[in-house]
């Protein structure tokens, strides 16, 4: 099979892993006339968004799509119909160099399916990453995808030549991972991500402590996992609960070709891909936990956002007073993002924030007004224990056409 060939299988394969930001690593590149590559953003092949919004250009490969595990929400498992390839270590690194030679990517995002062991495919991956940094001076972003249960030495090998390292937690419940994926152990996912998590913050303190000997570098960008959603019949109270407990990025479920009877015929909606990453943020940036963003109903609403939400549940908070309120309560107003409340704050140390500097401010008066106060407004008595409110934030209805 030419290369080409197998590109075409690889990166078609690799498409399902979401976990592959690349935001936070170092700043490197070859302005000095040594090397190759670096981590500055441009345009490519795949394209991964940070979370300032800047576009990331990612080859995003699988070393192979062969895998001895028969997981059944994976396209690549052992028992599904679909062709096999597997890119030998120099053809990823020459694939690499040339679509960055072309500016077609900044970057490498690689993965494999399981093959002999996990600690002879972690070898694998680990040795692209390898030759790419000591033999090409290849300074550009790497993400790694780690295998469960491989050998100790060989996550400290990733760690020093990635950018980000990744590891799969798979499914939100221990039950369904044992059903979905029983030759997957939850345990060793979560032993070999506690590993990660502890050389992280070594490389941390080593980066702190103010001493001559330079840190031992690993994944400067940190770890990444995610998980399948609506795959399983986990509400997501569940999901955010086990993300609240070890933070991941959120894949909703598709149907894939030669589905197992034990999966879905169709796939969720990806607006509640969507409603997760927003509730996933308010409790890592706003200081929101699980119990406060989901309600009774254990699953969080598709019509509008899981913020506006929360303070239409506890609209007795509001009107707030912007000119008086502590940082801890503007987070949770709608509309005020973590920036917006930096600009508010420190405006009004000078002068009294007015209704016509929320468009300065970057603040969207529609959602913001009915739940804050300042120098000249105030929401009428009856706006917030108005019954209609929450149709004011609904999308509005659209007629569909035929498109011709």
């Amino acid at each position: 099979m030419d290369v080409q060939r197998k590109l075409e299988i690889l990166a078609d394969a690799a498409k399902y892993d979401a976990s592959c930001a690349s935001s936070g690593t170092e700043k490197r590149d070859s302005s000095d006339g040594k090397g190759m590559g670096s981590t500055a953003p441009g345009m490519g092949i795949c394209h991964s968004y940070a979370p300032d919004g800047r576009c990331i250009s990612l080859l995003k490969v699988l070393l192979t799509n062969a895998c001895n595990y028969d997981c059944l929400y994976c396209v690549n498992r052992a028992s599904s119909n679909v062709p096999r390839a597997r890119f030998t270590i120099d053809e990823v690194v020459k694939l690499t160099l040339d679509f960055y030679r072309r500016n077609y990517i900044e970057g490498l995002f690689l993965s494999s399916g399981i093959i002999r062991s996990p600690d002879y495919t972690m070898e694998q991956v680990v040795s692209v990453a390898r030759k790419l940094r000591e033999e090409h001076h290849f300074r550009g972003y790497i993400h790694l995808k780690t295998i469960p249960e491989a050998d100790d030495a060989l996550i400290a090998a990733a760690g020093q030549y990635a950018d980000r390292l990744s590891i799969n937690i798979e499914m939100p419940q221990e039950t369904s991972l044992k059903q979905f994926a029983p030759e997957k152990d939850v345990r060793a996912i979560r032993r070999t991500m506690g590993r990660l998590r502890l050389k992280l913050d070594e490389a941390e303190e080593g980066r702190s402590a103010k001493t001559k000997a330079k840190p031992q570098r690993f994944a400067p960008a940190g770890q990444s996992t995610q998980m399948i959603v609506g795959a399983d019949t986990a509400s997501d109270h569940t999901i955010l609960h086990t993300s609240a407990n070890l933070y991941g990025a959120y894949s909703a479920f598709s149907p894939i070709p030669d589905a197992s009877r034990a999966l879905p015929l169709r796939a969720p909606p990806l607006l509640r891909e969507h409603r997760l990453y927003q509730a996933d943020w308010l409790m890592r940036f706003y200081g929101f936990d699980v119990g406060e963003i989901v309600d009774d109903s254990a699953m969080l609403p598709l019509d509008i956002d899981p913020k506006l939400a929360w303070a239409l549940r506890h609209r007795d908070r509001f009107p707030l007073d912007v000119n008086r309120a502590s940082r801890e309560e503007l987070l949770r107003v709608p509309g005020f993002g973590t920036k917006a409340v930096e600009r508010i704050i420190a405006t009004r140390r000078t002068t009294m924030i007015r209704l016509a500097d929320l468009a300065r401010l970057h603040v969207p008066r529609h959602k913001a007004l009915p739940f804050i106060v300042l120098s000249d407004h105030r929401p009428s008595p009856h706006c917030l224990d108005e019954a209609r409110l929450i149709e004011r934030f609904k999308p509005k209805a659209t007629q569909l056409g035929f498109g011709f």
